[in-house]
C-alpha cells in the first residue's frame, strides 16, 4: 500500500534474507571461486559461502531467522586474523564493485516522485568487523597496524571507486552503512581508520552533485562533530533516549549548519504509541522542538522499527507527519 514518502529506504530493495544492505552493486572478486550453499531449517534459512583462492579458502556462515526478520553471522570470515591473513589479503586485494545502472533504474522507476538512497558502501573499519567482528578487529589492529592498514587502504580504494561509479550515473544519495556507534567506532578509532574514506566519499559525491550519509545506530554523541567536520552531508537514523545519548535537537547544534540528521521514530514509539491521538500528540511536540532546524531535518525511522508495529501505527505517523509539516506546530 501506498504511503507517500519522499525518500526510499536504502533496505527498500535489499535482500533481507542475503545481507543487511545492498543489492545495487554487484560484488566481484577476481582469482576466487565463491562458492554458496543454502539450508532450510524450518522456516529459518543457512547460508555458508566459501571463497577458494590459489593461496587458500575462506568461509562464513549466516543465518536468516525468519521469527525476528533478522540476519545473523554466525560465523565470521576471519577467526585468525594470524594464519589467514595472506588469503584475506589476496580477498580484499582482489574485491571490487559494480554499479548496476539497469538495476537502480529499475528500483528507481517505482515512483519518480521518491528517492533511492544507494546503501551500498561501508567504511574501511566497518569492513573489518564484517570480516573478524569487532572484538578481534581491534586485536588485530593493535597488534598489527601496518599489515591492516594495507587492507584499510585497498579497501578504500576499492569503495570509492563504486562510490564515483555511482554519482557518475545518476545517483543523487549515497549512504555508508556503518551503524557508527561510539562503542564500535570511537572518535580515535573514527580519526585513524575512517575519516579519510569519509572525506573523499564526500568530496566525490558534491563533485557529482550527490549527497553523502552515513547510517548511525546507538550511541552518536562523542562522533557528531567529528563526522560534520568531514564534509559527510548528514547522518542517518540517529537515535535519541533511551536507545541513543543525544537528543535531535542537540544533535542539530553538535553539527554543522546544512548537516542533515534523520530520524524521530524509534522502536520505542512504533511499540508503545497505540493510538492515533498518541502519535499525533508525539509528532507535535516533536516537529516544536525540531522548527529552528525544520530545514535539515527529515522525520523518519530512527534505525529500527519494532517487529510487531501495526500497519495503523505506521499510516498514524503518515498521517501526523502530513498535517503538521505544513504548519509551525
Amino acid at each position: 500500500m501506498y504511503l507517500g514518502v519522499d525518500i526510499f529506504s536504502r533496505n527498500i530493495y535489499a535482500d533481507p534474507e542475503k545481507y543487511w544492505f545492498g543489492g545495487i552493486c554487484d560484488e566481484i572478486i577476481n582469482e576466487f571461486d565463491v562458492l554458496e550453499k543454502c539450508e532450510q531449517l524450518g522456516k529459518d534459512k543457512v547460508v555458508l559461502k566459501e571463497y577458494r583462492g590459489a593461496g587458500g579458502s575462506l568461509t562464513e556462515k549466516r543465518v536468516y531467522m525468519n521469527s525476528e526478520s533478522t540476519l545473523v553471522q554466525k560465523k565470521f570470515l576471519i577467526t585468525d586474523y594470524i594464519k589467514e591473513f595472506s588469503v584475506f589479503r589476496d580477498f580484499v586485494r582482489h574485491r571490487r564493485w559494480s554499479f548496476n545502472k539497469e538495476r537502480y533504474n529499475k528500483i528507481q522507476s517505482l515512483d519518480q516522485n521518491g528517492l533511492v538512497v544507494a546503501g551500498e558502501f561501508f567504511s574501511p573499519l566497518k569492513m573489518l568487523h564484517l570480516a573478524m567482528g569487532p572484538v578481534n578487529s581491534v586485536y588485530f589492529l593493535m597488534e598489527y597496524p601496518d599489515l591492516a592498514s594495507e587492507l584499510l587502504n585497498m579497501h578504500e580504494l576499492a569503495q570509492l571507486d563504486c562510490i564515483r561509479q555511482c554519482v557518475e550515473n545518476g545517483v543523487k544519495v549515497v549512504m555508508s552503512m556503518d551503524n557508527l556507534d561510539t562503542m564500535f567506532h570511537p572518535p580515535d578509532y573514527v580519526t585513524a581508520y575512517s575519516a579519510s574514506y569519509y572525506e573523499k566519499a564526500s568530496s566525490i559525491c558534491h563533485a557529482n552533485g550527490s549527497y553523502f550519509f552515513i547510517h548511525a545506530c546507538g550511541q552518536q554523541k562523542a562522533n557528531l562533530e567529528l563526522i560534520s567536520s568531514c564534509q559527510v552531508d548528514g547522518l542517518e537514523g540517529v537515535a535519541f533516549p533511551p536507545l541513543g545519548d543525544v537528543e535531535l535537537d542537540e544533535a542539530m547544534r553538535k553539527t554543522g549548519p546544512d548537516f542533515i540528521i534523520t530520524g524521530g521514530i524509534s522502536a520505542m514509539e512504533t511499540r508503545n504509541l497505540k493510538t492515533e491521538k498518541e502519535v499525533f500528540n508525539y509528532v507535535e511536540k516533536l516537529f516544536r522542538k525540531m522548527a529552528p532546524y525544520k530545514n535539515r531535518f527529515i522525520f523518519s525511522s530512527s534505525c529500527n522499527t519494532a517487529i510487531d508495529t501495526s500497519w495503523d501505527t505506521i499510516r498514524h505517523f503518515r498521517d501526523a507527519w502530513m498535517h503538521y509539516r505544513q504548519t509551525d506546530c
